[in-house]
């Protein structure tokens, strides 16, 4: 390790995460469940953040509004629960969704015949009850 220095990398701390300074702002927020390319891009419009960004050039009021915006959006574990909420009530109705979703089979009409295993891969991830 000739010719390197040691820096020590500060990290910025969002809505219970810890992001070191050279994270770009758009994969730091996309690394949020619930949150896209889409979503981040709107973010970042709205509180005048450039696309190429860095965690570590952000003042503080702009972290204060991002963790404010982020905040007031059904993100990570509630918006886990609210996904597990609809597919319990599809299954206590008895809807054809739900039936589909209790027998880990495709949902949405793809065939059965062959290639349900991406199917029965993610029906069986904690949608149960």
């Amino acid at each position: 390790m000739q010719g390197r220095t040691h820096c020590f990398l500060f990290s910025v701390f969002i809505l219970g995460f810890n992001f070191p300074e050279s994270r770009l702002v758009k994969s730091a927020l996309q690394s949020f469940y619930g949150v896209g390319p889409q979503h981040s891009k709107r973010l970042m419009a709205k509180l005048y953040i450039h696309d190429t960004a860095k965690i570590g050039t952000l003042a503080d009021k702009q972290v204060l509004d991002l963790t404010a915006e982020l905040s007031n959006m059904t993100i990570e574990n509630d918006l886990r629960r609210k996904l597990q909420d609809n597919i319990k009530r599809l299954r206590d109705m008895g809807a054809y969704r739900g039936r589909r979703h209790a027998m880990q089979m495709p949902v949405r009409g793809q065939r059965t015949r062959t290639q349900t295993a991406t199917a029965n891969k993610l029906n069986k991830v904690e949608r149960f009850g």
